[in-house]
């Protein structure tokens, strides 16, 4: 991978999942090393004149009052960052981790958080040796910064916390050895600028985008597989519909959707049939998916915004001033994500109302459950139960974190965003969706295969014949699991949508 520069606030979601990935390399920019050292320098003027500063030389929270002597200013750094280490929970994945990683030291390195550039080197060491910091996933609240889990980030730095070194977990002192490097002692307003910010809910939120970015495409190319597996109608996809209703996902989506089924040989077969109507979670597939395609790149908008913005508190300006604020405040993110949790959830119920239409032989003229024989087969019948409890699932996830909030801190804290909670929840949500739509494309599939030998729509058999190719067409019941394993691995890795494009061009978010 070519080395990642940071320090400038210009960074895309491509590039940020890429951060993410075990062997990229970051570097900063030469702007960014000069507006590092300006703001430090700021720091170290102001400690020298014996201003009186929050977090530099003052306690935090509802101790911001009490004035630290000078000779005791970096073991108030270090304070910081072994008392707030106090998160609880399973450990962030990985890839999640070593984002927040990355985004923090973006944030610190576009200039406004007076940290040293040594401490950046050190961080910057660790990260390119791919030593993750373990962090656990619980015990924010999303304001005064994700407090909790970067303390246990930036243990690391000063050699304590623990790593991921591969498939191992190793002490942070021991990482610092691997490296070559001591652990740092950290000087004024260090300790605060590594854990004032928003890096643990943009981590997870922007990572949660990316697949819920996929995850969309996909639910087109699973309603068009059930369209044809149900000999459903494209009339409902028509331009010329969606033209007089400009929603852009609505469009959207209705465009993957006539573009999906082009060529198809099964939708002019029962062009005379007697249907009138398909049921809604067919013929409004362009409106519901288009709905959640908008709250979506909403979502991606507001993470992207914020994983390029400084979010630290004081902030340290070039003319001197350091500034106590609110951007630490993680609301705009909390919001995206309840949204985006609420979209990807849209794309579950509505899939596994499609799921319901095809196993269910009172409505899709299909074998019961999409059995070769019913009654002594079961065929997809728990499979759809599994996707109704997932839908399920993620009506409890969806259930907005941003409207939550409990003083803290003595009630100096006194409004919080439940960021954090609100961006693993997002994406649960999106896991689970997967998982349903996995479902769906298999039910879909064997639609096919039970209706006869008439092809489908390019884009449809580009993808049924990569699914196939993992999964076998169900010849009786068989221990399913493995399946819907498979298909939710042909879900999450863009297998599927990227068989589908080769022929019909790339679907719209």
């Amino acid at each position: 991978m070519p080395t990642i520069q940071l320090g400038e606030p210009n960074l895309p979601l491509t590039t940020l999942v890429a951060l993410s990935r075990l062997g990229s390399r970051i570097a900063l920019s030469k702007s960014s090393r000069a507006r590092v050292q300006a703001s430090r320098q700021v720091v170290e003027r102001a400690v020298l004149a014996g201003a009186t500063m929050y977090g530099i030389n003052t306690g935090f929270g509802k101790l911001a009052g009490v004035r630290i002597p000078d000779a005791q200013l970096a073991q108030l750094q270090k304070n910081l960052l072994l008392s707030h280490a106090t998160g609880v929970g399973t450990p962030l994945r990985i890839e999640q981790s070593r984002l927040a990683f990355a985004l923090r030291i973006h944030n610190l390195a576009l200039g406004y958080s007076g940290v040293r550039p040594q401490l950046l080197a050190q961080a910057m060491a660790l990260f390119n040796a791919d030593l993750v910091p373990v962090i656990p996933s619980q015990g924010s609240v999303g304001a005064s910064g994700d407090l909790a889990p970067l303390s246990h980030m930036a243990l690391p730095l000063i050699g304590h916390g623990e790593v991921h070194a591969g498939d191992r977990v190793i002490s942070g002192a021991k990482a610092l050895q691997q490296i070559g490097r001591e652990p740092l002692v950290l000087r004024e307003k260090e300790g605060l600028a590594l854990i004032n910010g928003t890096q643990i809910m943009t981590a997870i939120g922007c990572l949660a985008v990316h697949e819920a970015l996929l995850v969309s495409k996909c639910a087109d190319l699973a309603c068009a597989m059930t369209v044809e597996g149900l000999r459903g109608s494209e009339k409902p996809f028509q331009a010329r519909l969606h033209a007089v209703r400009a929603h852009p996902g609505q469009w959207a989506t209705a465009d993957n959707l006539r573009r999906l089924l082009a060529g198809s040989k099964i939708m002019p077969s029962h062009a005379d049939c007697a249907k009138v109507q398909d049921a809604y979670s067919l013929r409004c597939a362009p409106q519901v998916h288009g709905a959640a395609k908008d709250g979506i790149r909403y979502a991606l908008e507001v993470l992207v915004t914020e994983a390029n913005s400084v979010t630290d508190n004081p902030l340290v300006f070039p003319d001197g001033a350091v500034v106590s604020g609110g951007n630490f405040h993680g609301q705009p993110v909390s919001q995206a994500m309840d949204f985006l949790a609420i979209a990807v959830s849209t794309l579950a119920n509505i899939s596994e109302r499609r799921i319901e239409q095809m196993v269910n032989p009172d409505i899709s003229g299909l074998p019961p459950f999409l059995a070769k024989n019913p009654g002594l087969e079961s065929g997809f019948m728990i499979a759809h139960v599994v996707a109704a409890s997932l839908a399920s699932e993620n009506k409890t996830l969806a259930h907005p974190s941003s409207v939550d909030t409990i003083p803290t801190s003595a009630n100096r804290e006194d409004h919080v965003s439940m960021g954090v909670t609100a961006a693993r929840h997002a994406d649960q949500v999106v896991s689970n969706t997967s998982k349903v739509l996995g479902i769906e494309l298999l039910c879909a599939a064997q639609a096919l295969d039970l209706g006869g030998t008439l092809k489908p729509g390019a884009g449809v058999a580009a993808a049924y014949r990569v699914l196939r190719q993992k999964v076998a067409e169900l010849d009786g019941d068989r221990f399913m699991a493995p399946d819907l394993a498979a298909a939710e691995r042909l879900v999450r890795d863009g297998s599927l949508v990227a068989a589908a494009e080769k022929k019909v061009g790339a679907l719209a978010v």
